[in-house]
């Protein structure tokens, strides 16, 4: 990998002086390189492209505790179009709102919605090392930087996702947030290196659950905190369901328990001090079709005559917030 503007170097220097995560550090480059392959990812040049596209501007203001992540200054015309121009290039945006110099990017995901539903509940970030699993871009990256982590690291497989990072990361330029190319495999056995770890619309995704929930353990710290936010259904413990075919026409969706079987599981994963902390009804108006993701959203996931369920028949789309130490 090779673009001036996606440089890990000022994170992976902070990653060398993190006593227990110096050790990493010295695999990432390779780790870096193999998830960010143009051989293995074709549409990467041309988002390498729009990367290169942007146009240069001086921040004057950032901004990472407000619903817009993003910078603000002095910008012309010309260049506003040449932004806008260049950050449509990495359409589709999942998860933010983010805003640069005015030009408002209104993603998918009212990713704002979810953090402020977990963010007075969750033990304070300052000073903190974080880890956070599936970031997609790192919006929720960015608001814990804000709320005061000193080191954020956001890992996701998707290179259009660490392109759409680099983007802000351009105007951003905070060495302490990085958004890898790589999933939870990637990451060392036992690495027991951070205060918190969020894992954010990734269980149900997982063919074993224990096993992504024993990785998210093995990376906290004794004492950590783990964020677990997942789809679950209504439900007594042992339930649990498993959509036999698509889930909101999702085809990768293993399993959606109850919150107390997903409490349970977590207790025989070897969590303690388990609760949960927000339940919500995943609505068109946090989840939608925006002229930044252009694609199908939760309205053509739905049962058209009862959004109460989703296109197969299944309870449409509720998310639960759990909270767990590591002993």
């Amino acid at each position: 990998m090779s673009h001036p503007r996606m440089n890990y170097q000022a994170f992976l220097s902070k990653l060398a002086g993190n006593e227990n995560l110096a050790a990493w550090a010295n695999q990432l480059p390779d780790q870096i390189d193999a998830g960010l392959n143009p051989k293995r990812y074709g549409d990467l040049p041309r988002w390498q492209q729009a990367l290169s596209a942007l146009p240069e501007l001086t921040s004057r203001t950032i901004d990472m505790n407000t619903s817009r992540v993003g910078a603000r200054g002095d910008i012309t015309p010309q260049q506003s179009e040449q932004l806008r121009e260049a950050l449509m290039g990495l359409h589709p945006w999942r998860k933010g709102p983010f805003e640069l110099f005015g030009v408002h990017i209104d993603t998918e995901w009212r990713s704002d919605w979810k953090w402020e539903r977990l963010k007075d509940h969750i033990a304070p970030l300052a000073g903190r090392t974080v880890l956070d699993v599936g970031c997609g871009s790192g919006y929720h990256c960015w608001r814990m930087r804000g709320a005061g982590a000193e080191l954020v690291v956001g890992i996701d497989p998707t290179p259009l996702f660490v392109v759409q990072y680099f983007a802000l990361q351009h105007y951003l330029q905070d060495p302490s947030v990085a958004v890898l190319p790589m999933g939870i495999e990637a990451l060392p056995e036992k690495l027991a290196a951070f205060d918190t770890v969020f894992s954010m619309g990734i269980l149900y995704h997982r063919r074993s659950p224990f096993d992504h929930l024993i990785q998210l353990r093995e990376a906290l710290v004794s004492g950590g905190e783990l964020v677990l936010e997942t789809l679950i259904i209504d439900g007594q413990l042992g339930e649990c369901l498993v959509p036999e075919g698509r889930y909101s026409k999702m085809g990768n969706v293993w399993f959606l328990p109850s919150t107390a079987t997903l409490e349970s599981w977590l207790s025989k994963a070897g969590f303690k001090n388990i609760r949960v902390v927000d339940v919500a009804q995943t609505t068109t108006g946090e989840q939608r079709r925006t002229e930044w993701m252009r694609f199908h959203s939760l309205a053509e996931f739905l049962d058209p005559d009862n959004p109460q369920l989703t296109a197969e028949g299944h309870p449409a789309p509720k998310r639960a917030v759990l909270l767990a130490e590591k002993p």
